[in-house]
């Protein structure tokens, strides 16, 4: 049976550059829709979180932003169904990853504010991509590879073909004029080689290796969807 360990942000607020604070956590859709999937497919399943912190769902992602009632209502209703999954995760750094074959990492602007920074997420990544090892990440959670870095600090996924939430998603967001910093424009920094969708908020999947990566929530089922084509 193939296994997933899904890293969830522990954040369920994101500090702007003035200090204040935006309610956050985790993207509604770039969770249930993999889970869903991965589940359908028969693969086991694990949640954890940094300090074993019962995940945040953003309550914007079951606003408007989910799109139809009738899909607002899937959401709720999904992530009801897993809720005792969520409400007990495992601790992040209790987990051994190499367990798992695949480790996906959901979005929302959660990981921006820990796991970026966070130094077993960071661990785990650089961990995976020495070792080959298939590792997935959506929309915002791509700046959890900011932590990945050798032992002289370069970052790991330098040079690697990755996609995430682009700044440009960002700014029509209405958020990256408050942001301190933009997700984009660090990862092209780090030495990540960045690719986008054509149109802002098209689904958008790009493959190099064995890192996954899906650039917004539209892209949440067909990088699901490839995982599962490679590696069910």
């Amino acid at each position: 049976m193939t296994s997933v360990l899904f890293v969830v942000s522990a954040a369920d607020a994101w500090t702007l550059q003035d200090g204040t604070t935006h309610p956050t956590g985790f993207w509604a859709e770039e969770l249930a829709t993999p889970h869903r999937l991965f589940r359908e497919a028969g693969w086991e399943i694990v949640i954890a979180t940094p300090g074993g912190v019962p995940p945040t769902v953003d309550q914007v992602s079951l606003g408007e932003a989910a799109g139809s009632d009738e899909d607002r209502r899937e959401l709720e209703a999904y992530l009801e169904s897993i809720r005792t999954e969520l409400a007990a995760p495992l601790r992040l750094e209790d987990v051994d990853d190499r367990e798992f074959d695949v480790v996906f990492y959901p979005g929302g602007h959660g990981p921006m504010e820990d796991l970026a920074e966070d130094p077993v997420s960071g661990a785990l990544l650089a961990r995976r991509v020495t070792a080959d090892a298939p590792v997935a990440l959506l929309c915002h959670a791509p700046a959890a590879v900011l932590a990945a870095k050798d032992a002289d600090g370069a970052n790991v996924f330098a040079g690697r073909r990755m996609t995430a939430y682009s700044d440009e998603e960002e700014r029509a967001g209405g958020l990256a004029d408050q942001a301190k910093w933009l997700l984009e424009t660090e990862l092209k920094e780090a030495g990540v080689v960045y690719e986008k969708a054509d149109e802002p908020m098209a689904p958008k999947v790009v493959v190099d290796g064995t890192v996954y990566t899906g650039q917004n929530p539209a892209s949440s089922a067909e990088l699901a969807q490839r995982l599962i084509a490679d590696l069910g």
